[in-house]
């Protein structure tokens, strides 16, 4: 293929993903760039917003594992965007596994409120067993195939013998606070149960050291850092990308053809495709011509990607400690290992497993911020504000007891049905491997030599081997394709 002498590179999305590869182009002299995004701003899942006074994270709200190997932190660091805490050696040199030392309120559905050390039993045993999921091909798959499967079967057993001794209610509470463990996860996996993950897939999963911290002035800091140091011109709002023409013939000038919903037609030799797995998930067939090769399809189709939403409640005043970080909900009543609710209009806040307190702000207003998962947030997400507001305040007067709390303000984010994202991000579900994230991050066409042209790259968090789902994982997938389309021209010298 004859290659022009300046490569034309598209980038579809001005997320964290397609700004870290533009960086990368540029720096390394690449000046035909160009990213689209379908949106009006940058950030995509990176979204930093306010409820009334209050700082609120919209979208990614940690940097996970805040230490030298993660690349979000060190350029947060370097960018002065980060509090002193966060910045000292003994915050980087400690391993959490995203299990910070939060001081946390425990509340039953009783409306009593536990002392900390009632838990400890069951956060022993559950943080035992998710620490120590099997791993790699020595694992029987039809033993668990999934990591809630394996959470129950464990669980079983060992309280028969551990707490043999304990009177009925106490053994009740300790079961619910397993649940409650695993409805957390849920968010932290962005799935509907615990029962659709991956077992071995599951530790695939890598942790960086370090006490996750969040950006005192927002996570959008860093994206407004890192776009400064583009050209202005470089991304192009409100302008999605109907489909990606690829494999134009080898003897095209530009093998791909970009073509956008308002009909403009760009040529390129590279693009860099960086939308999330949920739009991948329902645009495939439309969005690539020639369609993608059926590996990839059915990678596309078992990779998981669910959602995760955050409920911002504000309040006059606090209900819970003033030392408090975080607030557990423990149902009394679940006595079964589970992570769903049987009736989603009548229960979907049983899935509501905790309520992360936010700094107070200057004006004096405090401020809850409540996880819910899977189908229940879906659900959450097409309901009025003032049916959310009643739900909530009805689950608040359950388990505090006191029936004079209201909520003052409410906000609910709504990923899933965002028509950009339609989620929040990947996990390994039930059948997924290693070999399907793989697939996920191959350029097309596939290649035969190190010669033949990359048009088709593929970034974003869902096609990190071991960082999927989180912001560093998804930038350094960024890097990795910028670095490809780099190495590719600087080996077969059409770029200098």
């Amino acid at each position: 293929m004859a290659q022009s002498v300046e490569p034309k590179v598209v980038i579809v999305g001005s997320g964290i993903s397609g700004i870290a590869a533009a960086h990368r182009l540029v720096k390394a002299g690449f000046q035909n760039v160009r990213i689209l995004e379908a949106t009006a701003r940058s950030g995509g899942r990176i979204k930093t917003g306010k409820l009334g006074n209050t700082m609120i994270e919209i979208g990614a709200a940690f940097i996970h594992g805040p230490s030298k190997e993660n690349p979000v932190f060190c350029l947060a660091r370097d960018y002065n965007i980060l509090d002193a805490k966060a910045l000292t050696p003994e915050n980087q040199a400690v391993h959490v596994d995203e299990y910070p030392p939060l001081v946390p309120n425990w509340f039953t559905s009783s409306g009593q409120k536990l002392n900390p050390e009632c838990v400890q039993p069951a956060l022993e045993l559950f943080h035992e067993l998710i620490d120590n999921t099997p791993q790699g091909k020595n694992h029987k798959k039809q033993s668990w195939p999934s990591v809630g499967d394996f959470i129950r079967s464990k669980v079983q057993r060992r309280t028969a013998k551990r707490w043999k001794g304990k009177d009925k209610n106490t053994r009740q509470l300790l079961l619910g606070v397993i649940n409650t463990m695993l409805k957390e996860e849920c968010c932290a996996s962005a799935t509907a149960s615990m029962y659709k993950l991956d077992l071995v897939g599951f530790s695939m999963y890598e942790h960086i050291k370090g006490v996750d911290c969040t950006f005192p002035s927002g996570f959008e800091g860093l994206i407004g850092n890192l776009m400064s140091e583009l050209p202005t011109d470089m991304v192009t709002y409100n302008r999605p990308v109907h489909c990606v023409h690829w494999n134009n013939g080898e003897n095209d000038v530009n093998p791909v053809t970009v073509v956008c919903d308002d009909g403009e037609k760009i040529a390129a030799d590279h693009v860099i495709v960086t939308v999330s797995l949920g739009y991948l998930k329902k645009h495939h067939s439309t969005l690539f011509s020639p369609p993608l090769p059926s590996q990839k399809l059915r990678s596309i189709n078992k990779l998981g990607f669910g959602t995760c939403d955050k409920i911002h409640v504000e309040f006059e005043s606090p209900w819970w400690d003033a030392d408090c970080e975080i607030i557990y909900l423990v149902w009394n009543d679940e006595e079964n290992i589970s992570d769903q609710v049987s009736d989603l209009s009548k229960d979907w806040t049983r899935k509501i497993s905790s309520f992360s307190v936010l700094k107070p702000s200057e004006s004096g207003s405090h401020v809850l911020c409540g996880w819910i998962s899977g189908h229940e947030a879906e659900f959450m997400e097409k309901l009025p504000e003032e049916e959310i507001r009643r739900s909530l305040t009805e689950l608040i007067h359950t388990f505090t007891g006191d029936t004079t709390i209201t909520p003052k303000r409410i906000m609910c984010t709504q990923w899933f049905h965002d028509p950009w994202t339609l989620g929040s991000y990947s996990h390994l579900a039930v059948g997924c491997s290693a070999h399907d994230i793989k697939s996920m991050m191959e350029p097309l066409p596939k290649r035969r030599n190190q010669t033949q042209p990359l048009q088709v790259l593929f970034a974003g968090e869902a096609t990190h081997s071991c960082y999927y789902s989180t912001v560093h994982g998804a930038l350094l997938t960024g890097w990795r394709e910028a670095d490809r389309l780099i190495l590719h021209h600087s080996s077969s010298g059409s770029f200098p």
